[in-house]
């Protein structure tokens, strides 16, 4: 555990490194306790320095055995975990000898054990718990290794690039030699010595180069590992289509891993991923399953290029690789989707359904963040543990600020300023800037339009910002004047913020609610009936003309396809938005005036206002959208209410259980109402997906389903069959989607006792169902048995469980996580033994695995939000956690922030 004083780091503060590493080789000694460490760098100084000249290496958990330069021994000074020679020529060969305890290293950084061998984690700073190293991203070198191990225990010895050599050694060992010809940072290394089966095949790239290609997993799920390849093989071809961008190593792996931090890491060439993201079958994964698996394996291919050939300068630029990475793996998702749709018409409302997802993860996690004491830009100006800012904003935010720029580009455009950055940038640790500027140059033909001086705002600016509009309808002339005004509320670090560039996307539908031409005054000729207004004052005001005089005023439809990640007030009143969900061409306004229209019942009854006739609209509208023949998919997330995490986020002060009981009471309303179309949909999409024989994870099936079980949700809200139905389903499900859904809905009912235990009973010796089995019990409306016990000696229980192991993420996240994380009705509980629960776990965690500390921490960080009985006990148990004498300095700068919000 790292209990030093907590340091700011400051982008300001950046220095270039005063000695670079032209060459690293490793020889590398596996040993649970004790793996040996020889280190010859080729080592140069920076002839950009200034610095003093003395050698820096950064060093954690290491111990050292010795040192020489240029053959002669030195003796190091150490220090603040760092590793220190003065006077050092301008041009070395430092060896170095260490050791380090994998068995011991709980925190998963660096070189650990998993139940079947060794693995590594190096990003973002853990290459120094490997060996002494100057562990920065600016700092890129060629790495070639040889790793040796007991070969009988861990027969497979993998590393980055290409494998050279292998052979025997005395004792039973082995050997194994990889190099990389590629530049790289530390962080990108990596290196897996376990006993594993592969999935291999060969793949001809663009250029008619062969490479092959390898899913590693352990010996009993190989059966699992074909979805993998599969995505992994349409992301190859999907990133040589699309960006022209090949793939450049003889070989690409990506190997499972069940202990880890994080969904998967790209390091170059030796992928290593949770299992969550690599293992699905139809018995253990849902059709979310799959497309996680399809979108993980996507993004850590897609980082060969965006991340690993072009890297970023420092750790403030993370989301130059991440959100550009995530925005790639989005692209990836949606082309996939359409390519696999029978009709263009079900291909848009795929790829819409996608975005909506995307954007509700969004609103989710990220907007939350951005109004907490969390904030920070997608480039933030200072961190003190870099492992908390691997956040919503550097990831989603980050995407949607890519997202944002091909907007204004064009995606032509875009293809050219990623041409241009690529070309300009190759093999070199850049800025956030440096990409903006590529694609300023890429696209100079464009002229105004590709000055994104003013767009560099999101990279500097925290905060989401609210975009209201204002309309006013001349009837006599067809004439529509739409004011837009931007705000983006201040914080104590920002507390000015200025206008910034927003894209929006607008349609304008008539009476008949199709879209208008978009003529602004003064245009001549043809209109589009769809375009983007470029909101880059305070307050502007667009004219609109040529608009059907004489009619009712056109309704907007503003921000189509979540156009930029903001706050839309306006004035539609509740008719406009029923009349939006009917009637937008555009599936994401669709969807999202179902939302706003949900929204605003909900507020009215948690005001205690009258809302008979809003609902009475709600109702009909969503009567309308089960009945028309409309994409199943999308018609589940047109149906599904807002969750109660982004419900709350849109008041000021927040009562989780009362949010809680009355989306229960609209939930149970609607079902009442629709009862009977929601049964006659369910029962037709059961006789539709059993006419297509077995189980199949393509869109249009997942959709099916997806939509069948929401009305099976819906109906085990209500008195009558419901209930039977899924325990109906549930004892004649063939694949998991179908039968985790039915125990959910059961659970959530608090009626599964026996269902609960037949689940754990089929699949208690497959770690990953038994997380699902964990995450619903977790996260249940009721105590799932229908038992009267409060819930959180629910929670407790689940603690308590042999099959529970604080020391695995996936696990611990499963229970604790999920728990504080989304289920507000209950960690929110009156008494505070939600908070209770939190401070105790958060400071077990600390002393195992500070990251998982740091992001269960994270529950508590908006307490100010709440009602002032629940933020005084919040307060009480943030405290709790800040008084620890060693706490690690990822807890600490959370609880730090929050107590001082």
């Amino acid at each position: 555990m790292r209990t030093d004083q907590t340091v700011t780091i400051r982008r300001l503060d950046y220095q270039v490194p005063a000695y670079l590493v032209d060459s690293v080789e490793l020889d590398i000694a596996l040993d649970a306790e004790r793996s040996i460490v020889e280190a010859r760098l080729a080592i140069r100084r920076n002839p950009a320095s200034t610095a003093p000249r003395t050698l820096v290496l950064d060093g954690e958990a290491l111990e050292f055995i010795s040192a020489t330069l240029d053959g002669q021994p030195v003796q190091p000074v150490f220090g603040d975990n760092r590793f220190t020679l003065a006077d050092v020529p301008d041009s070395f060969t430092l060896v170095t000898v260490s050791a380090n305890n994998p068995q011991a290293n709980t925190t998963l950084s660096g070189l650990f054990m998993s139940k079947n061998g060794f693995f590594t984690q190096c990003e973002a700073e853990g290459f120094r718990r490997i060996t002494y190293f100057p562990d920065r991203p600016d700092v890129m070198s060629r790495y070639r290794v040889r790793l040796s191990a007991e070969k009988a225990r861990y027969p497979v010895l993998l590393g980055n690039g290409n494998l050279l050599e292998e052979g025997e050694l005395p004792n039973g060992r082995h050997y194994a030699v990889w190099d990389d010809p590629f530049l790289k940072p530390s962080y990108l290394f990596a290196l897996v010595a376990a006993k594993l089966v592969c999935e291999e095949t060969t793949l001809t790239t663009g250029s008619g180069k062969q490479a092959l290609l390898q899913v590693w997993v352990e010996d009993g799920d190989l059966d699992k590992s074909h979805h993998a390849m599969e995505s992994l093989i349409n992301s190859i071809k999907w990133d040589e289509e699309r960006f022209g961008l090949e793939l450049d190593l003889d070989r690409f792996m990506i190997v499972a891993v069940s202990d880890f931090n994080m969904g998967a890491m790209e390091n170059k060439g030796l992928n290593i991923f949770n299992t969550k993201f690599v293992l699905a079958n139809p018995e253990v994964a849902t059709d979310i399953d799959f497309a996680n698996v399809e979108s993980v394996v996507g993004h850590e291919y897609f980082h060969n290029w965006t991340g690993n050939r072009v890297t970023c300068r420092d750790w403030f630029q993370l989301s130059l690789k991440e959100g550009l990475t995530v925005f790639r793996d989005q692209e990836f998702s949606m082309d996939m989707i359409a390519a696999a749709a029978a009709t263009p018409a079900v291909a848009a409302s795929g790829k819409a359904v996608k975005r909506i997802d995307d954007v509700r993860t969004l609103r989710a996690a990220q907007f939350p963040e951005d109004a907490g004491p969390m904030a920070h830009p997608i480039r933030p100006d200072e961190y003190q543990e870099i492992n908390n800012f691997y956040t919503a904003t550097v990831y989603e935010k980050g995407a949607e600020i890519i997202r944002m720029q091909q907007t204004i580009l064009g995606r032509d455009g875009f293809r050219r300023g990623m041409d241009e950055y690529f070309r300009r940038h190759d093999g070199q640790a850049v800025t956030c800037d440096d990409f903006v500027a590529a694609m300023e140059a890429g696209n100079a033909q464009l002229g105004e339009l590709a000055d994104l001086g003013q767009f560099r705002r999101w990279y500097s600016q925290s905060g989401t910002p609210i975009v209201s509009a204002e309309r006013e309808w001349d009837p006599a002339a067809g004439r529509l004047t739409l004011t837009l005004s931007q705000q983006t509320p201040p914080s104590a670090s920002q507390p000015v913020k200025l206008p910034l560039h927003i894209p929006v996307l607008l349609g304008l539908l008539g009476s008949d609610g199709a879209d208008l031409p978009l003529r602004l005054e003064g245009e001549t000729g043809a209109a589009p009936t769809e375009r983007v207004l470029h909101l880059k004052e305070a307050r502007q005001s667009f004219v609109f003309t040529g608009l059907p005089a004489g009619e009712a005023m056109p309704v907007p439809s503003l921000l189509r396809g979540f156009s930029a990640p903001v706050v839309l007030d306006h004035d539609l009143d509740t008719r406009e938005l029923a009349f939006l969900m009917a009637h937008d061409s555009d599936a994401f306004n669709r969807w999202e005036a179902g939302q706003q229209l949900m929204l605003s019942v909900i507020h009215a009854r948690l005001r205690g206002d009258d809302a008979a006739l809003q609902t009475s609209a709600l109702v009909e509208a969503m009567h309308r959208t089960l009945e028309a023949d409309l994409d199943p998919g999308f018609v589940e997330v047109a149906l599904a209410l807002p969750d109660e995490i982004y419900i709350a986020e849109t008041l000021e002060v927040v009562d989780a259980p009362a949010v809680a009981r009355v989306r229960d009471e609209l939930k149970r309303q609607i079902a009442s109402a629709l009862a009977p179309s929601l049964r006659a949909r369910y029962t037709a999409l059961g006789v539709a997906l059993a006419a297509t024989g077995e189980y199949r994870p393509d869109p249009a099936s997942a959709g099916r389903r997806g939509l069948r079980n929401l009305c099976l949700r819906y109906l085990t809200e209500i008195d009558g069959d419901g209930i039977g139905l899924a325990r109906a389903q549930y004892a004649a499900a063939t694949n998991m989607t179908d039968r985790l859904a039915a125990l959910t809905a059961l659970a959530h009912a608090g009626a599964a006792k026996m269902e609960l235990e037949d689940f754990f009973k089929r699949h208690e010796n497959d770690a990953l169902v038994l997380d699902k089995w964990f995450t619903l019990q977790s996260t249940a409306a009721r105590v799932p048995d229908g038992s009267d016990q409060r819930f959180v000696l629910h929670v407790l229980g689940l603690l308590k469980h042999a099959a529970f192991s604080l020391r695995n993420p996936n696990r611990a996240r499963s229970v604790i996580l999920q728990f504080c994380m989304n289920n507000p009705r209950h960690f929110h509980a009156d008494d505070g033994s939600g908070y209770e629960l939190w401070a105790e776990y958060v400071l077990k965690l600390d002393g195992l695995n500070p990251q998982i500390a740091a992001r269960l921490a994270r529950s508590l960080d908006r307490w100010r939000r709440h009602t002032p009985e629940r933020q005084a006990r919040m307060r009480a148990a943030l405290q709790r956690v800040a008084d620890k004498p060693e706490l690690s300095n990822d807890v600490r700068e959370i609880v730090g922030k929050a107590l001082a919000a």
